[in-house]
């Protein structure tokens, strides 16, 4: 190891491209093996490095490129990779019925603790977000939150 150190220590300009490419395929295999974005930027670091060890420049300049390019990467386009690159992900069945109509299938009154709604093929307990509000059997009624396993609902304004 003392060995490797000495000839790293070296302007061995050989020496750090392969030092490079070590560090980028590590990086990059890290990244195919994990499901978030999580070294890719370090992969650019190397790349940058990679660049300014071929076109002659110093250790010291091709570290601080691979320090620098990598922050930049990281800080400039992890945020707009997250929002951007993860538009699959899908509400749960909760969010979903929030903002969506459900039938009324038992009378539902929040002082007498009742009430019964379909939503999606199954069957919540409902309560009114306005406490005032009562809902009688087969009248629609719209999601507006998700408590517990509860629907709190809003009479649907007619338009």
């Amino acid at each position: 190891m003392a060995d490797f150190l000495l000839f790293l220590s070296a302007n061995n300009s050989q020496a750090w491209l392969y030092a490079w490419l070590g560090i980028g395929i590590i990086a990059l295999v890290v990244e195919l093996i994990t499901i978030g974005l999580t070294s890719i930027w370090i992969v650019g670091g190397a790349i940058a490095a990679i660049i300014i060890n071929v076109i002659g420049g110093p250790v010291w300049l091709q570290v601080i490129v691979f320090f620098l390019v990598t922050f930049v990467l990281l800080f400039y386009t992890r945020p707009w990779a997250v929002k951007y690159l993860n538009r699959r992900t899908t509400a749960t069945n909760a969010d979903s019925a929030i903002g969506q109509q459900v039938r009324i299938l038992e009378r539902v009154d929040n002082i007498k603790e009742t009430g019964k709604a379909m939503y999606n093929g199954m069957e919540w307990t409902a309560r009114a977000a306005d406490g005032e509000d009562v809902f009688e059997v087969d009248e629609l009624a719209e999601v507006v939150e998700i408590s517990g396993v509860k629907l709190l609902l809003k009479k649907i304004s007619e338009v």
